[in-house]
């Protein structure tokens, strides 16, 4: 790649700089699959499923980054802002109008680390959620029962 021209600072200029991979930076908050460490949906959000995986990860990688939608309502994102001013981790509310995501949280770097696998079964806290159900005493059992 030679020098730029004139055209290439006034282009950039009016449209920004080019990215890479526009599509998974709109789907993952503006960054890239590469750099994820785990990633939440909006639905795991909103029911606070996934909390344990995501303390878990955030224990292990103290110098990432929490990118979240703001199009999640602040109500739900309580436990999530928690986590992160636990472990001292920054949190960023990403909001970008034109791209339709349905991921509500990202733990990234700002470097590639190559994760295998970054999303989270539902099935996994159900199994967990099932067996602190069973070790609650009765009266737990009813008082969840109520609520």
């Amino acid at each position: 790649m030679g020098k730029k021209s004139v055209d290439d600072y006034l282009t950039e200029g009016i449209y920004g700089s080019r990215q890479t991979k526009r599509s998974e930076r709109k789907q993952f908050l503006g960054t890239i699959r590469e750099r994820i460490v785990i990633a939440l949906t909006k639905g795991q959000v909103m029911s606070d499923k996934g909390l344990i995986k995501l303390e878990e990860a955030m224990q292990a990688n103290k110098d990432a980054k929490l990118l979240i939608n703001g199009d999640v309502s602040h109500k739900f994102l309580k436990e999530e802002k928690a986590l992160a001013n636990k472990y001292n981790i920054p949190y960023t509310e990403v909001t970008n109008e034109d791209a339709d995501t349905d991921i509500g949280a990202v733990l990234a770097y700002d470097y590639a680390i190559d994760q295998a696998h970054i999303f989270i079964d539902d099935d996994a806290d159900e199994k967990i959620d099932k067996n602190t159900e069973t070790n609650k005493s009765f009266f737990g059992k009813i008082k969840h029962w109520l609520t």
